[in-house]
C-alpha cells in the first residue's frame, strides 16, 4: 500500500482552540429564551452547563487556551495523522492530490473525544457528579462515557432508538466505560412518553433524545447536560483538527483548494473547516469549503434559515440555524450521527453568507465511495464520514475531467468497525435510499416558533 503519513510531534500539538466568532463578517444572531423570546444570558444556561463552558459559548476571543489536564489526555491519541491517499488517486486516475485527516485513532474511534474530554473536565471542575446527554450513532455517547470514566463522573446516555438497535456494540462500548444507555424515545421522561403517546413505533431522532437528556439534567441537582455538536463551544473544541492539518499540510508543501467534511450538527465539519475559513477570511485564501449532508436530513441544502428549537419537544433555547423543523424526524439512515433536523448556528451563518458550500447525498453512493476507499486506503470509514469521501471522490473526478491539479482535504471523522451491519446491507443490495421528504418537512416547518 502506497501512503504518505504526516505526523506531528506532541510538542507541535496546538495549545489553543480557535473561536471563529472573532473573524465572522457579521455577528451571530442572539440566542433566545424559549419562554420569553428574549436574548438569554449566562444565568439562563447555568442549570444545564458549567460556567466555564457558558463563557466559552458567548466568547468573542479568537483563541481559548486548552487546559493542561485536557492536553494530557489528548496526548493519548493526538496529534492525529494526515495521510496522502496515493492509492485512491491512482484508482480514480485523477491528477488531484487527496489528503485526509484521520480522527478514528481516538479511543472512542472518532473525533468526538476532542470535546467530550474538555466538557467533562469543566464539569468536574465545577463539582458536577453526573452528565446526561443524547447520542445518534453512538460515537458521541461512547466519547462521553470514555471521558466520564477518566474523570469519575456518571454518564446517562439517551441513544436514538433506530441506532440503539442498528449498532448494539456502540451501546456495549458505552457500557464498558460505565455509561448507562437508554433507547430514545423512552418511558423515563415526560418528553419521551409524549412522543411515544403520538407514535409508539417512533424510531427516535437526535431532537427527541436531546429533549430527554435536557429534561433529565434539569430535574436533578447533581446533573448537567452535555451536547456533542451544534453549540459554539463544541465546535471550538474540535478546531484542533484543522489547526493540526494546517501544520501537516505545510510539511507536505501543500495547501487545499477544497476542504470537505460531513455535516449533521456541524462538529467534525467545523473541526476541519473553521481554521481554513479563518485563512479564507483573514488571509484571502481562495479555498472552497464544502459541508456534506444526507439527503434524508438536508438542513443546509433544503432547510429554512430561521429561529428554531434544538430539540423536538421545545425545551432548549431558540437558535437561528438552517432547520427542517424541530418536529421533523429523519428516516433511519445508517449515518445516525447526521440524522438531525438542524445545523450549528455558526455553520448555518457561514453558509448563509456564501463562505461555505453544501451538498447532499443518499446512502448508496456514499457506501460505494466508502467501499472504494476501504479497498484502496485500507480504512473502513464510519457511514457519516462516507459522505465526505463521496464528495472528495467527486471533486477528484471533476479535476480529472477538467485536467486540473486540484488539492483536496477531507476529514475522516471516524472508523466504521461498529457499522458493519450497514456494510452488510449495502453489499447485499438491501440498503435503502431515503431522499428529501418535502411533505413531512413542510409539516414540521409549519410548527416553527414565531419570533
Amino acid at each position: 500500500m502506497d501512503q504518505t503519513k504526516y505526523l506531528l510531534s506532541e510538542s507541535d500539538m496546538p495549545r489553543q482552540w480557535y473561536n471563529i466568532v472573532a473573524d465572522l463578517p457579521v455577528p451571530p444572531a442572539p440566542v433566545l429564551h424559549p419562554g420569553t423570546g428574549q436574548p438569554i444570558g449566562p444565568a439562563d444556561l447555568a442549570p444545564l452547563f458549567p460556567m466555564a463552558l457558558i463563557l466559552q459559548e458567548v466568547s468573542s476571543d479568537r483563541y481559548i487556551p486548552i487546559p493542561e489536564e485536557v492536553l494530557a489526555i489528548y496526548r493519548l491519541w493526538r496529534p492525529t495523522p494526515l495521510f496522502r491517499a496515493h492509492a485512491l488517486e491512482r484508482a480514480l486516475e485523477t491528477p488531484a492530490k487527496i489528503f485526509y485527516k484521520y480522527e478514528g485513532v481516538s479511543p472512542a474511534g472518532s473525533h468526538k473525544p476532542n470535546t467530550a474530554v474538555a466538557q467533562v473536565y469543566y464539569n468536574k471542575q465545577e463539582g458536577v457528579k453526573r452528565i446526561a446527554t443524547e447520542t445518534g450513532a453512538g460515537q458521541w455517547g461512547s466519547a462521553l462515557a470514555f471521558a466520564c470514566s477518566l474523570f469519575g463522573l456518571e454518564a446517562k446516555i439517551y441513544m436514538v432508538k433506530a441506532s440503539y438497535y442498528q449498532k448494539p456494540y456502540r451501546r456495549s462500548l458505552m457500557e464498558v466505560w460505565g455509561g448507562s444507555v437508554t433507547p430514545s424515545p423512552s418511558t423515563e421522561t415526560n418528553a419521551g412518553r409524549s412522543v411515544l403517546a403520538q407514535d409508539p413505533d417512533s424510531p427516535g431522532s437526535l431532537g427527541i433524545a436531546i429533549s430527554e437528556a435536557v429534561e433529565d439534567a434539569a430535574s436533578r441537582e447533581d446533573t448537567k447536560y452535555s451536547l456533542g455538536s451544534v453549540l459554539n463551544h463544541v465546535l471550538m473544541h474540535q478546531t484542533i483538527i484543522g489547526e493540526e492539518a494546517l501544520k501537516q499540510l505545510e510539511m507536505a508543501d501543500a495547501y487545499p483548494d477544497v476542504v470537505i467534511g460531513c455535516a449533521g450538527g456541524g462538529s467534525n465539519f467545523a473541526g476541519i473547516a473553521f481554521p481554513f475559513v479563518r485563512e479564507k477570511l483573514t488571509a484571502g485564501k481562495p479555498t472552497r469549503i464544502i459541508a456534506v449532508e444526507p439527503a434524508a436530513a438536508p438542513s443546509l441544502t433544503r432547510g429554512t434559515y430561521a429561529y428554531d428549537f434544538g430539540d423536538t419537544v421545545g425545551m432548549t433555547p431558540l437558535v437561528k440555524m438552517h432547520t427542517l423543523g424541530h418536529q421533523f424526524v429523519p428516516d433511519p439512515i445508517h449515518a445516525g450521527g447526521l440524522r438531525y433536523h438542524g445545523m450549528a448556528p455558526l455553520v448555518s451563518l457561514l453558509y448563509e453568507q456564501g463562505i461555505i458550500e453544501a451538498r447532499a447525498y443518499t446512502q448508496n453512493p456514499c457506501f460505494a465511495a466508502a467501499v472504494q476507499f476501504a479497498r484502496t486506503e485500507g480504512i473502513v470509514p464510519a457511514p457519516e464520514s462516507s459522505h465526505a469521501i463521496r464528495a472528495a471522490i467527486d471533486e477528484a473526478l471533476a479535476a480529472k475531467e477538467a485536467g486540473e491539479r486540484r488539492t483536496i482535504l477531507f476529514n475522516l471523522s471516524g472508523h466504521g468497525h461498529f457499522d458493519l451491519a450497514a456494510y452488510d446491507a449495502y453489499l447485499g443490495g438491501k440498503l435503502e435510499d431515503f431522499d428529501y421528504p418535502p411533505e413531512r418537512v413542510a409539516a414540521a416547518l409549519a410548527g416553527l416558533p414565531k419570533v
